[in-house]
């Protein structure tokens, strides 16, 4: 069942360019389907919160549970995609996937928050073994000084999905333009738009089982004499890499977590559920603006510098929205979404840089960061609810400083790796 066997027809090398067009338009059609996945998210905290009438920590459980599984789920997906390669590992996440969107229905008849929350965390295992699976695979299919543009091209098409998510999720989540969530708001609308996509992932999985994707062979043991006697725990930037990803994807989801109760508080923007759900297309429009950007740009800026500039930009805007209230405060918040864009593809490929046949073991690791959407959110709803809503922001400006601490420390930390497996 390896890749080698399963309608693989030929070997790519990551120093050459042919071949790749295909591969790479079909993986980012899987970039665009778990972004607009994921930011449903932000629409189904506020629809539940009010359905259940939970406090900001409890609803923030949906987080908790969905990016939980990246936690969970992680390590076994990667060496799943070790043995099965990374072609099985994407039609496996999309059917899992599927299964999740499938659970809502009973979901809904039941009306059981913890059911809602189970359904969230198969699908999110899904979501788990697909990014496992397409992160570095895109990142190898070229040359390896490009892969974070390559990746920044690609998570731009995720950012397309969690742009056009909140306007979609808003007519079927919300019933269109002036509903509001109310006590007397019910589940039954997140039926529809789960179902919707349950046919999409299971449509999408036969598609790929059919295709004929490339094999990289560089990540393939027979093909590394170097990396492949030594343990991740040796290569320090993806060590510190993990930590990176955990205060990037903790930050991230944090702040899009709140935005719609943010922006709601009196002294911000005083805005319904349904005016502020609109909103969230602007932060996550933001990201995909700039990784298009962020993708030319990278081939001429190191990815390191790019990553620097954007993490202390980060750090401005959110102790703007902190210390000050109305428009002011409301869009610098929005305006982080633009500086966000290039995190996430950039730190990956810096912490899996020449990791060779430990790639798809090291991109488990990564995906296992990914628990910091869980965690983060959590703590910031704490914050929140003990506190206030805006002080809480102080959370997520905690993370980005440890990721502006790892872009300018990336360079030894390599360093150090190539220096091991050289000798």
């Amino acid at each position: 069942m390896s890749e080698m066997n399963n309608n693989q027809a030929y070997v790519a090398s990551a120093d050459k360019q042919s071949n790749y067009t295909l591969p790479l338009v079909a993986m980012t059609t899987l970039f665009f389907l778990w972004g607009f996945i994921t930011v449903l998210n932000d629409l189904l905290i506020p629809r539940l919160k009010a359905v259940f009438d939970l406090t900001y920590t409890e609803a923030m459980l949906i987080q908790f549970c969905f990016f939980g599984a990246y936690f969970i789920m992680s390590l076994p997906a990667g060496y799943l995609v070790k043995r099965f390669g990374y072609k099985n590992g994407v039609v496996s996440g999309l059917i899992v996937a599927s299964i999740g969107c499938l659970l809502f229905y009973p979901a809904v008849a039941v009306h059981e928050y913890w059911l809602f929350l189970s359904a969230l965390f198969v699908l999110a295992s899904g979501v788990t073994i697909l990014q496992v699976s397409a992160n570095p695979y895109v990142a190898a299919l070229g040359p390896a000084q490009t892969a974070s543009s390559r990746l920044n091209l690609a998570q731009a098409l995720n950012s397309l999905g969690t742009t056009v998510g909140p306007i979609i999720g808003k007519i079927l989540l919300f019933g269109g333009s002036a509903a509001l969530v109310t006590e007397a708001a019910t589940a039954d609308t997140v039926k529809i738009p789960y179902l919707m996509l349950a046919a999409a992932l299971l449509t999408i999985a036969v598609v790929f089982a059919v295709l004929k994707l490339p094999v990289i062979k560089e990540h393939t043991e027979e093909f590394d004499c170097k990396a492949k006697n030594h343990s991740l725990l040796e290569a320090p930037h993806l060590v510190f890499g993990v930590g990176a990803i955990f205060c990037y994807v903790g930050g991230e989801v944090a702040i899009g977590s709140f935005l719609v109760n943010y922006f709601g508080e009196a002294h911000i923007a005083g805005l319904a559920e349904h005016e502020a759900a609109h909103l969230i297309s602007y932060y996550w429009g933001g990201a995909m603006v700039g990784r298009f950007i962020g993708s030319a740009a990278l081939q001429k800026i190191a990815p390191h510098k790019a990553l620097l500039f954007n993490a202390v930009a980060t750090i401005v805007l959110l102790l703007v929205t902190i210390n000050s209230q109305g428009m002011v405060a409301m869009w610098s918040v929005l305006a982080i979404g633009l500086f966000n864009s290039i995190m996430f593809p950039t730190i990956f490929t810096l912490a899996i840089a020449a990791l060779s046949s430990l790639t798809s073991r090291g991109s488990g690791w990564l995906c296992l960061a990914i628990v910091g959407g869980a965690l983060i959110p959590l703590v910031q709803g704490y914050v929140a609810d003990t506190v206030s809503l805006q002080l809480s922001f102080y959370v997520p400006l905690v993370c980005y400083v440890y990721i502006a601490w790892y872009a300018m420390s990336t360079p030894k930390l390599q360093g150090k790796w190539q220096e091991k497996i050289e000798k």
